[in-house]
């Protein structure tokens, strides 16, 4: 994954925090977002009408140094089934052969399909965020993009049909397990199974897909442009699931990989299954790291409370409330909140940290 992948906090892609193992156009819609009930999010004004093609998809490229593999990420985006997509590419300042790689793609596929933008050259979260918020990027949905990965030709056309089947007025988002594969395209394995339902209870512990494989509706998006692209978080992917969860969307986690997802030595974010990168974590987590990211997306929420549910406002003041009680109530606190992690470990993690008020 490339390497603006979380600059400003050195932590993995959609990484749990206690975690033991870990990504024509329609005219825009009109009418203010208001707060209204459990979905949270609706709209004034009809939608506009679906092309033949299918829905439009925005995919939303970050890039930084990504000369290596870039190539290999636009032409999976060229073999994908469901043709109606645009690329807007948001370089952060890369000095190598990027620039050049994305105006030769460009070249050949016309400024339409392929939008080049300076970055804000502020790290990954930023720069996702600030594509994910941007006016002027209409689409029906919309897609994270890393500038290393390989995409199944599938990817785009199973997205869409769980997004079709969805209210419009709901926030929804799609998400997948991934398969691993090296330097060399070869596989190495695939990321973890998980097994339990999303749900903010569990998007306060962990984000459940890699932003990688993300895929979300204009209801989702326009959560996101509520609460702004200078929130503080550390990562776009697990902000958009909190933020979809918080307000009582819809969450899929497809089991089967949308992607391959490539671990090589300059990833700043992988599945960093290893032994070592596991006792970082766990070191991370007693000196108190873990505490830094909460903060962050806890008062990144605060921003979007007005269109919480009512119970996922209670789930989080109870969170919130626990990590600055003493041993007893904290652990209280902590309980009747309901977060969860997707794993056994990950929940051992869970009761180490309130232990430890490390969360």
């Amino acid at each position: 994954m490339e390497a603006t992948q979380l600059l400003d906090a050195g932590a993995e892609q959609g990484a749990s925090l206690y975690e033991e193992v870990r990504g024509d156009v329609p005219s825009k819609p009109q009418g203010p977002l208001e707060p209204s009930g459990p979905a949270s999010v609706c709209w004034s004004g009809r939608l506009p009408a679906r092309d033949p093609a299918g829905a439009n998809v925005a995919i939303l490229l970050c890039t930084y140094f990504g000369q290596r593999f870039l190539a290999d990420q636009l032409d999976s985006f060229a073999a994908q089934s469901h043709t109606n997509w645009q690329v807007w590419a948001s370089d952060d300042g890369s000095t190598d052969a990027t620039r050049d790689i994305l105006t030769g793609y460009q070249a050949a596929w016309g400024a339409s399909r392929l939008d080049i933008q300076a970055g804000p050259a502020r790290g990954s979260a930023v720069n996702f965020l600030t594509l994910a918020c941007n006016e002027g990027i209409v689409a029906d949905y919309f897609a994270y993009s890393d500038q290393d990965d390989i995409w199944d030709a599938d990817k785009l056309s199973r997205a869409t049909a769980w997004l079709d089947a969805q209210p419009a007025d709901v926030p929804a988002l799609y998400c997948s397990r991934t398969q691993l594969v090296d330097a060399h395209n070869g596989v190495i394995g695939y990321s973890p199974l998980f097994t339990k339902p999303a749900s903010f209870a569990n998007a306060l512990i962990q984000n459940l897909g890699a932003g990688n494989t993300m895929v979300f509706n204009q209801a989702a998006r326009r959560l996101l442009q509520a609460a702004g692209k200078d929130i503080g978080v550390l990562a776009h992917d697990w902000w958009t699931y909190l933020a979809v969860t918080g307000c009582g969307g819809n969450v899929y986690y497809d089991t089967r990989p949308s992607l391959r997802y490539r671990q090589h030595e300059q990833n700043q974010v992988g599945m960093n299954a290893s032994w070592a990168t596991r006792m970082v974590r766990i070191r991370t987590m007693l000196r108190g790291g873990n505490r830094h990211w909460n903060d962050r997306n806890i008062a990144a929420l605060q921003k979007l409370r007005a269109f919480m549910t009512p119970e996922n406002r209670e789930i989080l003041d109870r969170f919130a409330a626990a990590r600055h009680q003493w041993f007893m109530p904290r652990l209280v606190s902590l309980a009747r909140s309901g977060v969860y992690s997707q794993s056994t470990m990950g929940n051992l993690g869970v009761l180490v940290a309130g232990v430890l008020k490390r969360f």
